[in-house]
This record gives structure tokens, sequence and C-alpha cells, in this order.
């Protein structure tokens, strides 16, 4: 009986992972919500890397709360990175910006919930809980740009064709990093990696490297959130 109770405990857990480098923000975000959501299991993660490492071994979470900024991260590449890899698992970004030009390039990526981190107690954890009942979170005030930026809108469909990997390898040209260099961090072949930018080119409809960095910064958001 016992075993029995707490199998159906585990099964009602919320599970959400918050990914953030900062360890104060981390912490106090998961005392909020184990105070905010019932029977919720927080886990953390400090940078994207933990994060996939996490998700690799198990991605049965409910929710993923995100920051933009963070090392080797800046801008929406985590969120599309993780959405390719993990498409039923609901995103929302936590970040230091509010802006409504951030806001809707990552609504228009798929995530489900814009929160800045200026945002009280109490918004965080309702907008936590719409976000589950599946509902969409935007910030008070916010209100969706009248005239859409075509260009950025094609690249994001475009992007969202590419494999997680791929994206990956995107993120490390946008570092400027070598073919051996992205090789050697992913541990896999040059050659592999050879193929994956011909892919994110053909993908891309771009000729070249510098292009597919330029097009994928249109939609990254980096600029906005300064």
């Amino acid at each position: 009986m016992k075993e029995a109770w707490e199998g159906l405990q585990t099964m009602a857990a919320t599970r959400i992972l918050i990914v953030d480098d900062h360890p104060l923000f981390r912490e106090a975000l998961k005392q909020a919500l184990l105070g905010g959501i019932a029977n919720a299991r927080v886990t953390l993660a400090g940078s994207l890397d933990a994060a996939t490492a996490i998700l690799g071994k198990d991605d049965a979470f409910d929710l993923i709360l995100l920051d933009l900024r963070m090392p080797g991260v800046q801008g929406l590449s985590g969120l599309i990175y993780l959405r390719a890899g993990h498409p039923n698992v609901p995103i929302v970004i936590v970040t230091a910006s509010d802006d409504h030009g951030l806001v809707q390039k990552a609504l228009d990526l798929s995530a489900s919930g814009f929160i800045p981190k200026t945002s009280g107690i109490d918004t965080i954890i309702a907008a936590v809980k719409a976000v589950l009942n599946g509902d969409i979170w935007a910030p008070d005030g916010y209100q969706q740009a009248s005239a859409a930026d075509k260009e950025a809108e094609d690249i994001a469909r475009r992007v969202a064709t590419l494999t997680a990997q791929q994206i990956r390898v995107l993120m490390m040209l946008k570092e400027g990093l070598l073919n051996k260099q992205i090789a050697y961090e992913l541990n896999v072949s040059e050659a592999t990696i050879k193929a994956h930018v011909s892919a994110i080119l053909q993908k891309l409809n771009v000729s070249s490297r510098t292009q597919a960095v330029i097009a994928a910064s249109r939609i990254d958001g980096v600029q906005a959130e300064h």
C-alpha cells in the first residue's frame, strides 16, 4: 500500500526545470515554486549543457523555465535548441527584459510564455499556473506587433526545420568556432560537422556560414535584450 501511495504521489507531481546561471535567482525561484505550486518537484540547471544532460536522461517535465542570457547562450538560441530536442515540453522564458519585440519573437518560436524577472512572486506563480493549464502567458501591457517582420518569420520557420544537433552547430558557428573545434566539442568527426553545416546552409537558404549566422541573429533577440 505504501509503495502504491508513493507511486500516486510521484504521478501527481508537477515537474519543473529551471535553467539559469545565477544561483541566487535559481534558488529563490525554486522556493517560490515550491510554495506556490501544489506538489511541485523542481530541478535546477546552471547552464544549457546541464539542462541538456538532465533532459537527455529524462525529459518528462511539465515545464521548463529558461533564462536567455547564460554562458554560451545569448538570445533565443537556447529556446530554439531545447524546443527542437524536446518539442512536447512547454518552455517559458524568464529573463531580465520585457522588450515587446523580444516577447514577440519568443512566442513566434513557440515559447509558452514570457516572464520578466522584475515580476513579483504572485505574478510568476500565476504565469506558471496559467501555462501548466495550457495557456500562453505574456507580460502586462504586451500587445502583439501589428506589422509582423515577415523576414524574421520566414527565417524562424526555416530554423525550426533544423535538428537539435544542427541548431547546436549553428550556435557554435555564431561563436566563431571552426569545424574542427565544433567536432571536438561535440565529440564527433569533422566530416559530420561539415555535413551538418551543409544541411544548415540548405535549410536556411543561404550560401555561406556568415550568412547563416546573420540569418540566425535576425531572430535571436540579442540586441533587443540589451
